[in-house]
């Protein structure tokens, strides 16, 4: 596998950017849309923890642990979001996709769907990847219904494994997708992304 590097990813409705730190205001207005930091079971910042969450996503690109990009929706021109790789780990080819969030008028539309196929696409036909994993609050059911459409498998639960920001202890819920799955999870993704036009 190779090591992720930061690199655009276009599609039709939506380019993946390299985050960096002038992102800062297009991030707090999309974290704004929906106050989604005040969710007790996803990673958003806060408006004031906005610079913070990007300080630690660009130290984890630095220590190769991480790739984050800002969502980039086209007909709007608007960030309205984040996600990354994470827990990139090349001598076995596995990469994490996660800390992914979208503003609440973008969520149940095509952002998610192509955002995962750029990623995945990129994961296994560019990077070479074995398995690309996928991991989820156990309360956060929403994450959960939409890491299964994708077409990801369910591995199991990883019982008392992280702490919430309201300081409650989570059982996270992990999935993954091989490389051997893919050609038929990316025509399923193609095939959703093309119905909603």
């Amino acid at each position: 596998m190779r090591k992720p590097q930061p690199v655009t990813l276009n599609g039709r409705h939506v380019r993946l950017e390299p985050l960096h730190a002038d992102h800062e205001p297009e991030l707090r207005a999309a974290a704004a849309d929906g106050e989604l930091w005040r969710l007790r079971v996803t990673s958003v910042p806060a408006p004031d923890e906005v610079a913070a969450y990007i300080a630690a996503a660009l130290m984890g690109q630095q220590d190769g642990t991480m790739l984050p990009f800002v969502v980039r929706e086209l007909s709007s021109g608007r960030v309205v979001g984040s996600t990354r790789y994470h827990d990139i780990v090349a001598d076995i080819g596995r990469v994490e996709i996660g800390y992914t969030w979208y503003a609440r008028s973008w969520q149940r539309t095509a952002v998610n769907t192509e955002c995962k196929l750029l990623l995945l696409t990129h994961a296994f036909e560019t990077l070479g990847c074995d398995v690309v994993g996928f991991r989820t609050d156990n309360f956060n059911f929403a994450s959960q219904r939409a890491i299964e459409r994708l077409g990801a498998k369910k591995d199991g639960v990883i019982r008392h494994h992280a702490r919430r920001r309201d300081g409650t202890v989570r059982d996270t819920v992990m999935y993954s997708i091989s490389a051997g799955e893919w050609p038929e999870v990316k025509a399923h993704l193609q095939f959703l992304l093309a119905r909603t036009g």
